[in-house]
């Protein structure tokens, strides 16, 4: 007999592999996970075979997000937000390199993983060596960053884990302004938007100043997931307050899948917005190629 929905507990669930940090509650992630995505098949499959462009991922090595009560969040990339994207490029015809701060391995929330969904999981198995040794972001931007860079785009995936350590990145800071100064696309949705947050580091203001974007809603983090138990506090700063401190412009205030375009800058709401953005992010680049 299936367990009612509404019997599930809304209490943060403790992680045993450190003190004080909890995996969401189990009602928490039946809201807000499925064994399936809306995918619903890829638009252009083969459509780039010219074998330079590649996309860079920028990912999260970090598990943990400390929160402001000192309990830590069990945390790391979100599985739909990275690979649905990441599947709709790779079946267009475009490589993937993937990059940490350090190198060291992605992190997954693996219980967000859509556990019958063969698109994300065949891109997962795909891309599973790269994921546990990734390229050093310092290295890339020594030997593979330039004005020739086979690159045609940045991805950030969300997931809580992009708030640490990408958000004040130097290095990421000179990869977003690379991307901005050789007219590269900027990939980014859900908690991701915190990566453009480098780009402000230590100037007046920042290159995305006046810029529109799509960012998950700050409402979110401070009401409905403290209640349902998906986080066991609260955050100690919120994405989209701050980039509108910077001076960009947040276009949403709720998750509908929502995505954007502004300039070279594609952007998404939240997990639900990943197959819109794959689709979105495929056809500009594509674009691009052919222009």
């Amino acid at each position: 007999m299936t367990q009612d929905v509404n019997q599930l507990s809304k209490q943060p669930t403790p992680d045993q592999a450190e003190d004080n940090a909890y995996f969401p509650s189990p009602y928490s992630l039946s809201q807000y996970t499925a064994p399936k995505t809306d995918f619903d098949g890829v638009e252009h499959k083969g459509a780039y075979q010219g074998g330079k462009w590649k996309v860079l991922m920028i990912a999260a090595e970090e598990r943990y997000v400390l929160l402001q009560n000192g309990k830590m969040f069990s945390t790391g990339n979100h599985p739909v937000e990275m690979l649905l994207p990441l599947h709709h490029l790779m079946e267009a015809g475009f490589d993937v390199d993937i990059a940490t701060l350090t190198g060291y391995p992605v992190k997954l929330e693996l219980w967000a993983m859509p556990t019958e969904d063969e698109a994300v999981l065949g891109t997962y198995e795909k891309l599973k060596a790269k994921l546990k040794q990734p390229k050093k972001l310092s290295d890339v931007i020594k030997n593979d960053l330039g004005p020739d860079s086979e690159y045609l785009s940045v991805f950030i995936p969300g997931g809580h884990a992009a708030v640490v350590g990408i958000s004040e990145s130097e290095d990421v800071q000179t990869t977003l302004d690379w991307a901005l100064e050789n007219d590269k696309f900027i990939i980014t949705l859900c908690h991701g938007p915190a990566a453009l947050l480098s780009a402000g580091l230590n100037r007046d203001k920042s290159p995305f100043e006046g810029y529109k974007v799509c960012v998950f809603p700050d409402a979110l983090d401070e009401g409905a997931n403290l209640d349902i138990g998906y986080l066991p506090g609260r955050l100690k700063w919120l994405v989209a307050d701050l980039l509108t401190k910077q001076g960009l412009e947040v276009v949403n205030e709720d998750m509908t899948g929502r995505t954007l375009k502004d300039r070279k800058l594609l952007t998404g709401d939240s997990p639900l917005a990943s197959n819109d953005l794959g689709k979105l992010a495929v056809n500009e680049m594509l674009k691009e190629i052919e222009a």
